[in-house]
């Protein structure tokens, strides 16, 4: 049990023991306790809103149910002082030996310190990338993707089951432009010189799937009509286009439990079922849908066709989920496919780009309306990145057309700059990624500046061994009040975590790391003017144990934070 969990449980208890005194009713609701740093440190280490929570439910004065709860908080061992401000907030400020404790609960945690069982177990399903399967990944879908996978191991770290989905939009036109394009790839492989017409794909990564079909098939679909050969080459094209993403995500260390076909949901009557589902419980009707805003267009005509109910979820209009020919809508499709996801999940996410806006709320309707509310869909949205180099705008890659690979740029700053850098700002808002600034050695880059933290107490550790001074067990009272107060914010990495989690956002732990990382550089530039206080003093054996012990478990902490971003820790700077 760590600090925090700890003094939720004593207030819990305190609360009880104020219910037992007949001073509060017994059955208030205390989901809305909570216990967390004050904004202020001077008003001590930890605060709490219990009282302003349940004074009006229980009929009372805020300020005099805190006074009381107080009386019985000032009774813990762990308390050395308690405070009430305001109209009812309640400080408490603790014993030193409960920071050391807490400090030894890092080292005994180790890897799995700031885990928690909030998430009961609930299967979260995560759908992130989905990038079309027309061509390699780009850095337009780097943001989602690490997104994506930090939320799921955040997600893991606070008790959720997790399923990583991928879906593949196998079955729109846009695959049928691929299959055109390796067609004229494959002629070019038998000596043909082809010239790549607007609105097929330029990039040369269809050059080999062209020569794999002509090797394969030699001149048999050269002059062939296309019904002949389209499927075939639709088929290769993205099975080759899904190997080269899967291998394109390795690179940033991303890999998917499912992989989801839009194709074969279709096949397997998908559609149909979620239809059916909502036909029974009347939230399809056939209608006629408005005529577009502003100018009508000459050729409009109103067209019957099978409507969802969206506007009784919040949506602005009722949505198609078929076209005139019969076929289905994107979002009929796409409704079928959550469908599908929500029957084998309690909660779904999807990342998505921030040019997607304007379909989150028919999505989310329609999940609710299938599931009749069960299951809730929280839709991320990422903004694009833009990429410079020292200010200027990057130019696109000739190999892949008109984008920049992710894989040019993870070969040349590496998996955890990226990763790292795409979670240092919220995922809604912009960022620039500039090639000079991730991998510059100062505190302005929160790469750098965290890796150096962990790297400096792995030096530290090194040569300390080479003074002959082992690490281990430690006399803790040799340490400082203020050197402890690294212990205080090492310790709310938990609750860190379960916060982070319950918003669902993973940026919440690189700014964390930053402020951990800030708070050790400082602690061991204080060193440069005061021998005494440096972490490794060679002619103070004792005094140096309890600081490598202290930066033991700093460092703990920072792995385990990198880790959930899905970042090395590493021991050296390059």
């Amino acid at each position: 049990m760590t600090l925090y969990s700890r003094f939720t449980a004593h207030i819990d208890a305190a609360l009880d023991a104020l219910v037992a005194a007949g001073t509060l009713p017994a059955d208030l609701n205390r989901a809305n306790v909570t216990v967390e740093p004050p904004r202020d440190a001077t008003h001590g280490d930890l605060a709490t809103n219990a009282a302003m929570v349940l004074a009006k439910p229980a009929g009372t004065n805020p300020r005099a149910l805190a006074a009381a709860l107080a009386a019985e908080l000032e009774k813990i061992d762990e308390v050395a002082g308690v405070a009430v401000a305001g109209p009812g907030f309640i400080n408490m400020t603790l014993t030193s030996d409960s920071w050391k404790g807490e400090l030894r609960a890092i080292h005994e945690g180790g890897a799995d310190y700031g885990r928690s069982t909030r998430g009961a177990g609930n299967t979260v399903n995560i759908e992130y990338v989905s990038a079309n399967p027309t061509g390699p990944m780009h850095m337009g879908h780097c943001r989602g993707a690490v997104v994506g996978d930090a939320l799921a191991a955040l997600l893991e770290w606070a008790g959720h089951n997790v399923i990583r989905e991928y879906y593949v939009n196998d079955a729109g036109g846009q695959v049928d432009v691929l299959a055109r394009s390796v067609h004229l790839r494959y002629r070019e492989a038998l000596g043909e010189t082809v010239t790549i017409p607007e609105g097929l794909y330029p990039g040369d990564y269809l050059v080999q799937i062209g020569q794999d079909l002509g090797t394969e098939y030699g001149d048999r679909y050269v002059a062939a009509p296309e019904g002949e050969w389209l499927v075939l080459f639709r088929t290769r094209a993205v099975a080759a286009m899904m190997d080269m993403i899967r291998a394109d995500l390795a690179l940033l260390g991303i890999r998917h439990d499912v992989f989801s076909s839009e194709a074969e949901l279709q096949a397997a009557g998908k559609p149909e079922e979620a239809e059916a589902t909502l036909r029974a419980r009347d939230l399809i009707y056939d209608g006629v849908l408005e005529a577009p805003k502003g100018e009508t267009p000459d050729d409009w005509e109103p067209v019957e066709l099978p409507l969802f109910r969206s506007t009784q979820f919040g949506d602005d209009q009722d949505r198609p989920i078929k076209k005139s020919n019969g076929s289905w809508t994107y979002f009929g499709a796409d409704m079928a496919y959550h469908y599908q996801k929500a029957q084998t999940a309690d909660a779904l996410i999807d990342i998505w780009g921030a040019d997607h806006a304007g379909t989150v709320k028919r999505i989310v309707a329609s999940v609710a309306a299938l599931t009749s509310g069960a299951v809730k869909l929280d839709v991320k949205l990422v903004q694009m990145v833009r990429l410079l180099r020292g200010g200027e705008p990057v130019k696109m890659s000739k190999r892949a057309g008109n984008f920049v690979t992710l894989a040019d740029v993870v070969n040349e700053v590496g998996k955890d700059v990226v990763r790292f850098t795409m979670l240092t700002r919220r995922s809604d808002a912009q960022m620039d990624f500039d090639f000079a600034k991730v991998v510059e050695a100062s505190k302005d880059n929160p790469v750098f500046y965290v890796q150096y933290a962990h790297a400096r107490i792995q030096s530290l550790h090194r040569r300390a061994a080479e003074a002959g001074i082992a690490g281990g067990s430690a006399d803790l009272s040799r340490l400082e009040t203020d050197e402890l107060a690294l212990v205080k914010l090492a310790a709310q990495f938990p609750r860190i975590v379960e916060t982070a989690a319950t918003a669902r956002e993973p940026h919440r732990i690189a700014f964390y790391l930053y402020d951990l990382a800030a708070e050790f550089h400082a602690a061991w530039n204080v060193g440069n003017d005061r021998p005494d206080r440096r972490f490794l003093v060679v002619d103070d054996a004792e005094a140096t144990r309890a600081r490598l012990f202290l930066a033991a478990a700093i460092g703990q902490v920072i792995r385990n934070g990198l880790s959930i971003m899905g970042v090395e820790a590493v021991s050296e700077m390059k």
